[in-house]
């Protein structure tokens, strides 16, 4: 069996600590461990799984293998798509690569919560069975409360096993409907994981949707290797028709097989679903950071950077990031999306990057910028380095903070400790180099006439960017 990692999301709805280009599955968000790590963690201690394949957007490539490598996890592949089409090219595309059309894929989405991981893994092991049967599976929440923000799963009489062939896969409801699925006792929530051998699905895709299948196909054929990772073939790939894998096969199939699990599932799609699965004080408040309250209750709160006051307040949102505050009720969160929506408009880089950015070599932080300045925080990792670039609008000051630099000026090396400083003129090719065991603080001030983060002329990178 091999788990198949979607990692597509933007999460939007987690705004302002989600953002595009570090959405909710790369933040620890409910344990140390992040969305992705503890997809495959909960995996831990089932027999004959594979390596896994990760599909991911190419801007998240690089989170995605550092954080597979903090768990141990060696992955079979990390797919990068170029542009989202949505669930079902990027399982087409995992089946394609998968060694054997009898290997079972179990897919996950990146960003789920499963806090009993016994009957989560029973059900897994049912599914391969399955799987191997030809069946196509997927994994029906039973539900707690009549949810209008999922789509439903109905059960057929028909039973195999534990199991149930799929009777219809139905959109989200009203409330009204919503309760009446509850009442009826037929009907699951639809997870998004499912599990099928990869020939059964590449068989299922070819007869529902032979365009996707094809375009899929030339994709990856003409697909270039880079590093870890497997780029697909952009001008391709962009023209394959965007599809869930429920749109796809899953609602046209005969061979659709549901498990109902009970294993506290939430795909925490907003904040007061993460308070839902988050430990609380007395007062039913899940707090995270320094935060003080007085009066204060069933409310989630979230300090980063500065300490947080709440006084007198019930059933509140309030998140504090290094560049951003958002207070909203926790019965209006779904509305952060409008939020972004207006960023977007405005072209304000809240929406997309945090003060703190990462990068293949380590991190910076934005520490201050004003008219024709910017003052960065540098931490680069053991043994990594920069690019070798220039800028055509700029000049920077590197001091050493901590650790060693191996710096390249031109046509001469310099080597920095601590307390020690350079000057890199605009125009002039320039490296940073870590070449030592800890990693390597320095501060930079940035002075020029322009101080965009695409000033950068690359001359060479370790990390395959343009």
């Amino acid at each position: 069996m091999i788990p198949v990692i979607l990692s597509g999301g933007s999460g939007t709805r987690l705004w302002p600590l989600s953002r595009g280009q570090y959405p909710k599955q790369f933040l620890p968000l409910v344990s140390e461990h992040t969305m992705v790590q503890e997809t495959l963690l909960r995996l831990s201690g089932l027999t004959g799984l594979n390596a896994p394949i990760a599909v991911c957007n190419e801007n998240h490539r690089f989170m995605m293998a550092e954080q597979l490598l903090e768990i141990g996890a060696v992955p079979a592949a990390i797919i990068l798509e170029p542009v989202g089409k949505n669930t079902a090219p990027a399982v087409a595309i995992a089946a394609l690569s998968a060694q054997s059309e009898d290997n079972v894929l179990l897919v996950l989405p990146a960003d789920h919560v499963i806090a009993h991981i016994e009957p989560f893994q029973a059900a897994v092991k049912q599914a391969e069975l399955l799987a191997k049967q030809g069946y196509l599976v997927t994994f029906g929440i039973v539900p707690t409360h009549p949810e209008t923000g999922y789509g439903y799963i109905m059960k057929d009489s028909e039973r195999i096993g534990n199991a149930f062939k799929v009777a219809a896969f139905v959109e989200k409801p009203d409330l009204a409907t919503a309760k009446n699925y509850l009442k009826s006792g037929d009907y699951l929530w639809n997870s998004g994981m499912f599990a099928f051998t990869a020939g059964s699905f590449l068989k299922e895709l070819e007869k529902f949707n032979p365009e996707m299948l094809t375009i899929c196909k030339k994709a990856l054929g003409s697909a270039k290797t880079d590093l870890d990772f497997v780029r697909l073939d952009r001008a391709v790939f962009s023209t394959c028709p965007a599809d869930s894998i429920d749109y796809a096969v899953m609602e046209k199939t005969d061979k659709a097989a549901v498990i109902p699990l009970d294993a506290g599932w939430n795909d925490v799609g907003s904040w007061s679903a993460l308070w839902d699965v988050t430990e609380k004080d007395a007062s039913g408040n899940a707090i995270t950071g320094d935060v003080l309250t007085v009066d204060t209750k069933n409310s989630y709160i979230f300090s980063e950077n500065k300490l947080v006051t709440v006084i007198g307040a019930e059933d509140l949102v309030v998140i504090e990031t290094k560049d951003a505050v958002m207070v909203a009720p926790k019965n209006r969160v779904q509305e952060v999306k409008e939020i972004v929506d207006q960023l977007k408009k405005q072209s304000r880089p809240e929406a997309q990057v945090h003060r703190k950015a990462y990068r293949p070599w380590g991190h910076y932080d934005s520490v201050d910028s004003g008219d024709r300045h910017q003052t960065k925080r540098i931490v680069v990792k053991p043994g990594a380095k920069l690019s070798l670039q220039k800028h055509h609008h700029r000049a920077e000051h590197w001091v050493v903070v901590k650790g060693t630099a191996l710096v390249t000026r031109g046509e001469e090396q310099i080597l920095l400790t601590e307390n020690e400083s350079t000057y890199i003129p605009l125009g002039t090719v320039h490296r940073l180099e870590n070449p030592g065991v800890i990693p390597l603080e320095i501060v930079e001030v940035q002075s020029g006439s322009y101080l965009g983060e695409d000033d950068i002329v690359r001359f060479g990178d370790n990390y395959g960017r343009i």
